[in-house]
């Protein structure tokens, strides 16, 4: 799954796996460390970082710098990047947590988790992010799937003092649900997905909910279709601002991360555009 698109250079950092633990049966906990997180200081609660892991085949393994495998491999061979949300940040000890959500031996990330020992090396680019929940709402509502939990769950824990939030966290089914600390005034709502399409119950539940009148800061993020339709509701029904939205599809059903980010401007674009013509 080579990335065919020149990308801005990034430095890359080297890290090391420090434990993991398989904390439901498709979530795998990835504690990484090593001098290569020196200086690592994620600022948002939906701060990323994207690993960098070879394709299946290359003809090399961690540790490597990407911008040398790209001068010197071909383009099947050029490392191949995944997106997760950082869990938790641990300063003191220079730990960083990931969750990464497997399907056997589906995909790139998911196998590496399931296989990675302490002592395995890996390559990571980041972090990014951009959301916090802030004190500008009279109430936050966070929306997402399991690929979203992690940056949920964190938000969760940095809510301003006192602050009201009602979380809908879509997952397969009670197996997948997880521990997660929740403040006074916080509300979490697991979605049980089942076999029914990713992203419908989830749309269903939350808005089927009796939340709060007032201004809401929204996080909701996870399938591309599910977001499209949380944001019409969002901006047309709720008037929502811009400002106090984080609204951004991680992924879409039958397209691989590469493709999907290669498509996500013209999505983008297109749900901007329908965005528009509803408010004229």
């Amino acid at each position: 799954m080579a990335d065919p698109t020149p990308r801005r250079r990034r430095a890359s950092r080297q890290a090391t796996v420090v434990r993991t633990d398989r904390v439901t049966p498709h979530v795998v906990r990835v504690v990484l460390g090593g001098e290569g997180l020196a200086g690592f200081a994620p600022e948002h609660t939906d701060s990323y970082v994207k690993l960098v892991l070879p394709p299946r085949g290359a003809p090399y393994r961690a540790p490597f710098d990407p911008d040398d495998i790209r001068a010197e491999q071909p383009r099947e061979f050029w490392p191949c990047t995944r997106t997760y949300s950082v869990r938790r940040w641990d300063a003191a000890a220079g730990e960083l947590t990931l969750d990464v959500v497997t399907h056997g031996d589906e995909g790139l990330a998911g196998p590496w988790a399931s296989a990675a020992r302490p002592g395995n090396p890996v390559v990571l680019l980041g972090p990014g992010g951009a959301y916090t929940p802030g004190t500008d709402a009279d109430w936050h509502l966070l929306v997402g799937d399991e690929t979203t939990l992690p940056a949920i769950a964190a938000s969760l824990e940095r809510l301003p003092a006192g602050a009201r939030a009602f979380a809908f966290v879509e997952i397969a089914d009670a197996a997948e649900e997880q521990e997660v600390v929740l403040p006074e005034g916080a509300e979490l709502t697991w979605v049980h997905r089942g076999d029914g399409v990713p992203g419908t119950a989830l749309v269903a539940a939350v808005l089927a909910a009796p939340l709060p009148e007032g201004s809401v800061q929204a996080f909701v993020h996870g399938e591309a279709g599910a977001v499209r339709d949380l944001r019409r509701w969002l901006r047309g029904t709720l008037a929502v601002p811009r400002e106090l939205l984080s609204v951004s599809g991680y992924w879409r059903i039958g397209r691989t991360e590469d493709r999907w980010q290669a498509e996500k401007p013209e999505w983008n674009a297109a749900v901007e555009a329908e965005e528009q013509s509803l408010a004229v």
